[in-house]
């Protein structure tokens, strides 16, 4: 028997197991009509000026005028939450999302095609409950971005000991206690990256693991790296790992301590950042030059 003209398609709904790997039937069913689909694109990469490179920028992101158009080839942030926290502006949820509008639209200027949005984000308040993450994914797909997947990161062993159960061991009031948050992964026009002569840095056993979307790793101390909100260096080792190449460059447009930066430097990348607290610039820069003088008296030993 000749298997020459025959299709593969993944099997059909309720049945265990997948047929083969042949998805263009279910792609070009009518549940995708409208939805923004990947693109072949010509790909273009522009070269950052050197003196802007590995720096961090004290000014709004919303204007990112000292990077060219498809220059950047991963985006990893967690925007300030806007929950009154002493970094926070007191804007409405409107004027917190038009604000992250302008941000995300002049990062999706400056990503390659193909590039990655990574962004860390959390769901606020109970009464009612704000699902902060699907606001942003509308904003970002409004933009024209297409989504990859959506990361749980499970903070269970670090999630604070809170009682707020709203009414103890009754149908009244009970209150979830959120010990997740969400890392949405966004490409700009296209799902594939150009690889050319870069570098894999991952390992197997990591690819295995974190191409799982429940990613589970404690939170870090706030008092420890002296900023309110900081995510813990586990968080951009994975995105950086499994979504960018060796000397790519990584940007963080609200970059906080500068966690996200110091690890692409850990990590053989290049990194940008920008933040309009001149205080978080200062501890951002004095962490990376912290690790950097360990490295040279490392390399010097």
């Amino acid at each position: 028997m000749s298997y020459k003209h025959l299709g593969t398609e993944t099997s059909s709904f309720g049945t265990p197991g997948r047929i083969n790997h042949d998805s263009t039937k279910f792609y070009n069913s009518r549940l995708y009509e409208g939805v923004a689909q990947d693109k072949k694109v010509e790909y273009k990469e522009i070269k950052i000026d050197k003196q802007n490179l590995n720096r961090i920028f004290c000014k709004s992101s919303e204007n990112m005028s000292e990077l060219p158009e498809n220059s950047i080839h991963l985006m990893i942030t967690s925007p300030p939450y806007n929950v009154t926290k002493e970094y926070d502006e007191n804007l409405s949820l409107e004027e917190y999302l038009n604000f992250l509008t302008k941000v995300m639209s002049e990062t999706y200027r400056v990503l390659v095609p193909g590039g990655r949005a990574c962004i860390n984000i959390a769901n606020l308040g109970r009464k009612p409950y704000i699902p902060m993450h699907s606001y942003i994914i509308q904003k970002m797909l409004d933009i024209g971005y297409l989504m990859r997947g959506e990361i749980i990161w499970n903070k269970a062993s670090s999630a604070s000991p809170s009682t707020a159960w709203g009414s103890w061991l009754s149908a009244a009031n009970p209150v979830l206690r959120d010990i997740h948050e969400y890392i949405l992964i966004f490409s700009k026009e296209t799902f594939s990256r150009k690889k050319g002569k870069k570098e894999n840095t991952i390992k197997k056993e990591q690819f295995l693991e974190w191409t799982k979307s429940v990613w589970t790793f404690p939170a870090v101390s706030a008092k420890k790296i002296g900023h309110p909100a900081p995510f813990p260096e586990e968080l951009p080792y994975r995105l950086i790992q499994l979504y960018s190449f060796k000397d790519d460059v990584v940007l963080d447009p609200f970059v906080g301590s500068g966690t996200t930066c110091l690890v692409a430097l850990k990590t053989g990348r290049n990194y940008i950042g920008y933040d309009n607290n001149p205080d978080y610039v200062k501890l951002a820069e004095k962490r990376i030059m912290a690790y950097l003088q360990q490295r040279r008296l490392f390399e010097d030993s």
